[in-house]
Formats: structure tokens, C-alpha cells, sequence
């Protein structure tokens, strides 16, 4: 955690002067925002713009299946381009403490300012987790002619990142 920049806003100059302070003793790269507003943007920007592209690789990753399409080599070519590309993988939806929430909270902060959002709530309006995850096990099953009902099934790791062990909101858990 000591190498992932830490930005940080204070309500005033004195504030944000000892928020740098306090953070240049644990972290490498402070990041020093105009206010405090300015910070809390700065992260729901960073959580929506993961929730947006969890949910577009996932759905891409059904919509590439049913082409006959293998999404890990078309995102391992689409990574090979120095244009902004920044890969994400399919996987079992949204996780963490924030992800899942921080579109929705932007989505109502915004209609306070008379704002619509649709493309920041959407991600977390869909479920692709069963047909992203379960599906293939239940294909998996299916070509070995079980049954899901009575198959005794392993599921490992509940976090939604490795070495982590905070499951809050993990997919896994729904």
C-alpha cells in the first residue's frame, strides 16, 4: 500500500498541510487536491471508472463467447496498444467495500445538482456474475454429465482481489 499514491484534500491549507504531512510518513506519493470535495471526486471517479469497465469486459466476454471469440486473446492483443488501453478481465462482477457503491452514491449526488447519470449506475445494475461464472460450471458439469444439484463444488477465494481478506460485497458471497 506504501507504493499506491495517496490523494488527499483538507477542508483548509493548514488541513491539507498536515493530511500531506501524516501521509508522506506511510506512503511514497502524496497527491495534494484543492479540497476535500476535490479528493472524494478523485476516488468515485477512480471506482467508477473500474465499475464501467468490469461490467463491459464481462459482457463482452458473453457477447465474444456466443461469436466463437476468445476474450483473454482479444484483450491481450487490444493491451499491446500505447493508447490509453488499460486491460480488465472477466470475473465474477463488482467487488470490494466501494466499487459496487460509489456509482450509486455519485449517480444520487448528482440529481441533487439536477444531473442524470447513466453510464456510472449501469455497471452495477447488471448481474453478469452467473452467466460470467456459473455458467461455465454448469457447462463444465454438463460435459461430464453431472448434475449441478448434489455436485459438491470448491470455491476458492471469497476476496475481491488477491491477498486481500476483505469480502465485503464480494460477488462471490450472491
Amino acid at each position: 500500500m506504501a507504493l499506491i499514491p495517496k490523494v488527499v484534500g483538507g477542508y483548509t491549507p493548514t488541513c491539507l498541510e498536515k493530511a500531506v504531512a501524516l501521509y508522506s510518513k506511510a506512503v511514497k506519493t502524496v497527491v495534494p487536491v484543492s479540497s476535500c470535495r476535490a479528493a472524494e471526486a478523485a476516488k468515485l471517479l477512480e471506482n467508477t471508472f473500474r465499475s464501467v469497465n468490469i461490467a463491459l469486459v464481462n459482457e463482452l466476454k458473453i457477447v465474444y463467447g456466443a461469436m466463437g471469440i476468445d476474450v483473454w486473446e482479444v484483450i491481450n492483443a487490444a493491451k499491446t496498444k500505447p493508447f490509453g488501453f488499460m486491460p480488465f478481465y472477466p470475473g465474477p462482477g463488482l467487488g470490494g467495500h466501494c466499487i459496487p457503491i460509489d456509482p450509486f452514491y455519485l449517480t444520487w449526488k448528482a440529481r441533487e445538482y439536477g444531473q442524470n447519470t447513466r453510464l456510472s449506475s449501469w455497471p452495477a445494475s447488471q448481474h453478469f456474475h452467473a452467466r460470467v461464472c456459473c455458467a461455465p460450471v454448469a457447462d463444465a458439469l454438463n460435459d461430464r454429465q453431472k448434475a449441478i444439484k448434489g455436485s459438491s463444488i470448491l470455491i476458492l477465494g471469497l476476496a475481491y482481489k488477491p491477498n486481500v481478506d476483505d469480502e465485503r460485497e464480494s460477488q462471490a458471497m450472491s
